[in-house]
């Protein structure tokens, strides 16, 4: 008894060592290139959040391509978000917030795959917010990683001036945004498989801006090898929008900028701050260096939010107007789902309204005039008569939606489809869910406006039954088609590639709520194609 007694006193050291070094199973750790992490586990799925993938980009390497993430030792927790980039409030007024150390990305796995190889497609997503606002961790993908057996990577960017600023020193406009998302697919190509996945079935798909950066992918030779399926919402190279559409006092919109642009802005820009001084001068700082000692809260103004907001091209990532390379050809053969929501433009339409209401007939052909001159207002007042909108500001957003979005959209989607398979939709639930905050407008009803496809794919609102049915359909077509590049979901229609009238999928809910329609006649693109040139004629 007593040598029983001595030998459970000798042993227990040793238990509670094992005991203290076993695996927490509701804290799984994977290795990285850089260094181990240490995740949640929420039950059906794992996240593991704020992870660097790249060198924080502060002080001297602000306006640098991006470096790769220093080791660390030890494990890092990745249990939390990181922070977000500098930006300005979306809605309201408010000081900017968020860091200049915000290069992180979060990674959200079926439970059981971390730390082990896989063959789970990838899905990276880049958040919209017009290259000025948002985070990776906005966007919580539990849905498509449960459901669609898939490991989803949401990704931070740098935004603004912090983001696509351009000036001579650095030799034109480098869209630093862009190049933070091509080392963002680099960290998963180097990263992925150690939770559960296949590095090399990787899916890029965004929204907004988060579109517009897929479709800069598309196009832009650094990024060839980096993705194997595309996935553009509401974000075509071919989105645009007419001068003094909103307001009086605004030019077109268009996404895409000439660099020169950029360069003459950032010129212009350093002058303001006082930080003109002549490059390369000796004894003298440069310009650069005179801006990276400026605090960020300085850079995060409005003015230089806005003007630094578009992505140049005429550079080594872009070197054509992404519109121009697909018009020729010239972008990576990969398969793409493309589309756009119903009502695009009213939830832009509505804020605006106050400022400058849309009163009658007369002020609605005013505003045609106004931003597509007079033979084309014509025209457009034929095919969209204020009789039959509920008001004539719910008029001008349907026609701000066609010729902004959806036929632009749908004319890429042919350019796409001379090359590849490519597969086209309309999402179409006037019931979706407000999630933005923003207050409905009197006569103009969000409806199906611009991103409100996302609480179907994201957990982001409170969904009726027969949306939660869309939302499952929806997921199942994006997560096959990363799968497989050919989307499909259980007991759903089949989706055609686009090509002949009829070919694109509108997405609803109900029984009949998906199904095959054809969007070019029922939003009078040809009128647009016609009347609107300027759209597809970038160099």
């Amino acid at each position: 008894m007593r040598t029983f007694r001595r030998r459970c006193v000798m042993a227990l050291p040793v238990v509670l060592l094992l005991v203290a070094g076993a695996a927490d199973p509701t804290r799984p750790v994977v290795d990285t290139d850089a260094g181990r992490v240490r995740g949640r586990d929420h039950g059906a799925y794992s996240t593991f959040e704020g992870i660097p993938y790249a060198a924080p980009p502060v002080g001297a390497r602000r306006w640098k391509l991006p470096e790769p993430a220093p080791r660390w030792e030890g494990v890092r927790e990745a249990g939390a978000p990181g922070a977000h980039c500098v930006q300005l409030p979306a809605v309201g007024q408010g000081g900017p917030s968020g860091s200049e150390d915000c290069l992180h990305l979060n990674v959200t796995a079926p439970s059981g795959g971390a730390g082990r190889s896989g063959t789970r497609p990838v899905m990276v997503w880049f958040h919209g917010g017009g290259f000025v606002n948002g985070s990776g961790d906005q966007y919580r993908p539990e849905r498509p990683a449960v459901a669609g057996d898939a490991v989803v990577v949401t990704v931070n960017y740098r935004l603004g001036v912090f983001g696509l600023f351009g000036h001579p020193e650095l030799g034109g406009a480098p869209d630093f945004a862009l190049a933070d998302q091509q080392a963002a697919l680099r960290w998963v190509r180097a990263n992925v498989g150690r939770f559960g996945a296949d590095p090399h079935n990787v899916t890029v798909f965004g929204e907004s801006a988060g579109g517009l950066s897929v479709c800069a992918h598309l196009t832009s030779p650094a990024s060839a090898g980096l993705f194997h399926r595309a996935i553009v919402q509401s974000g075509s190279c071919s989105t645009t929008m007419p001068p003094r559409s909103l307001l009086p006092g605004l030019g077109a919109y268009e996404p895409f900028a000439p660099q020169s642009r950029t360069v003459a802005d950032g010129v212009a820009a350093a002058a303001r701050l006082g930080c003109g001084g002549t490059p390369g001068t000796p004894g003298t700082p440069g310009t650069l260096n005179c801006l990276r000692r400026l605090d960020a809260r300085t850079l995060a103004t409005p003015e230089l939010t806005q003007t630094f907001s578009t992505v140049s091209y005429g550079n080594a990532l872009l070197p054509l107007h992404p519109r121009r390379a697909l018009e020729t050809g010239r972008f990576h053969r990969v398969p793409v789902i493309q589309g756009t929501t119903r009502d695009e433009m009213r939830i832009f339409v509505a804020p605006t309204l106050a400022a400058e209401p849309i009163g009658g007939e007369a002020a609605y052909r005013a505003r045609l005039e106004r931003s597509f001159g007079a033979g084309t207002a014509r025209a457009a007042e034929a095919a969209y008569p204020v009789s039959r909108y509920p008001t004539p500001a719910a008029a001008w957003a349907a026609v701000l939606s066609d010729a902004s979005f959806t036929c632009p959209s749908l004319r890429d989607s042919g350019a796409l489809a001379r090359h590849v398979p490519t597969y086209a939709y309309l999402f179409s639930d006037r019931g979706a869910p407000n999630f933005t905050g923003l207050p409905e407008v009197p006569g103009v009803p969000y409806g199906a406006s611009h991103g409100f496809e996302l609480p179907y794919l994201f957990t982001l609102a409170p969904l009726t039954d027969a949306q939660r049915g869309l939302a499952d359909r929806m997921t199942g077509y994006w997560t096959r088609f990363a799968r497989t590049g050919v989307p499909g979901a259980a007991g759903a229609p089949v989706w055609p590639r686009y090509g002949a009238p009829g070919s694109v999928l509108s997405l609803a809910p109900g029984p009949d709520g998906v199904r095959t329609v054809d969007a070019r006649a029922a939003h009078h693109c040809a009128l647009w194609d016609a009347r609107w040139p300027g759209v597809t004629t970038a160099g």
